[in-house]
């Protein structure tokens, strides 16, 4: 894994991370967007999660944007402040090498210095990837619900998964 570098955010990451976010909401149910985001949306989300100080980061190989992620409020009111939910995205060539695990790793670390107690993973329920690394770090399924996603001509059920920091 030595050819990979953890880095936080720049914003000349955005048509990266634009392009990477694409490819799951054209090919995946991995995320329930339909319409992928245009790099002006995603400039904006990222400076929404900028400013608050949340965790952002960029994997990179030999100087390439090859993933990120981020960690930022389960939801809006003020009493889930401490409460984070998790995302990770690779570049589809990407997966399988253990590049999730070092971004998973680091944006745990990350999101325990910034004052989170909590994190969360919200994961569709065929994705056993994902499901399987989040439980290989110690989240416990905590909730599971069925059909509340349709994408694709079909439902897709979802699992929540819990860890605390």
């Amino acid at each position: 894994m030595s050819d990979y570098s953890l880095r936080p955010f720049a914003w000349s990451d955005v048509p990266a991370i634009t392009t990477i976010y694409r490819h799951y909401v054209d090919n995946t149910a991995i995320t329930f967007d339909t319409e992928a985001p245009g790099e002006e949306a995603i400039a904006e989300k990222y400076a929404g999660l900028k400013k608050l100080g949340h965790p952002l980061i960029i994997a990179e190989r030999a100087g390439t944007v090859v993933g990120y992620a981020y960690a930022s409020f389960y939801r809006p009111r003020a009493a889930y402040r401490f409460t984070c939910e998790d995302s990770i995205y690779l570049d589809p060539n990407e997966t399988g090498r253990g590049l999730g695990r070092i971004m998973l790793t680091e944006l745990l670390a990350q999101s325990k210095a910034f004052g989170f107690k909590q994190m969360l993973a919200v994961i569709t329920a065929d994705t056993a990837n994902s499901i399987a690394i989040h439980e290989k770090f110690g989240f416990q399924r905590v909730g599971y619900y069925t059909g509340v996603g349709f994408k694709f001509d079909r439902w897709h059920d979802i699992v929540h998964l819990q860890k605390a920091l």
